[in-house]
């Protein structure tokens, strides 16, 4: 996925326990630790703010975008040719 998540990295910085984030945010720890690794397919905007609040940040101190190819560096997958979408662009015939 390329949306990386780095709350472990302010948890580090502020030096707090995953349990202490998960009480002050008013989440389970257990559904921390689905976000924080990375294994969330959303997130709430009151939670990104609730974090946000308690890790006293910004939502890029704790998600960042990489590319596909950056992320997937030696899947055998990516080697594949990759379909395109037709252009819309009209074509140019020679005559």
């Amino acid at each position: 996925m390329p949306i990386i998540v780095d709350i472990d990295v302010m948890l580090a910085k502020r030096k707090m326990p995953v349990g202490v984030l998960a009480e002050k945010v008013g989440i389970t720890p257990a559904n921390l630790a689905v976000l924080k690794n990375g294994r969330a397919k959303a997130v709430r905007f009151t939670t990104l703010e609730a974090l946000c609040e308690v890790l006293e940040c910004q939502p890029g101190d704790l998600l960042r975008w990489e590319s596909e190819d950056h992320s997937h560096r030696g899947d055998p997958s990516d080697d594949e040719p990759r379909p395109t979408a037709p252009s819309s662009q009209p074509t140019l015939q020679e005559s």
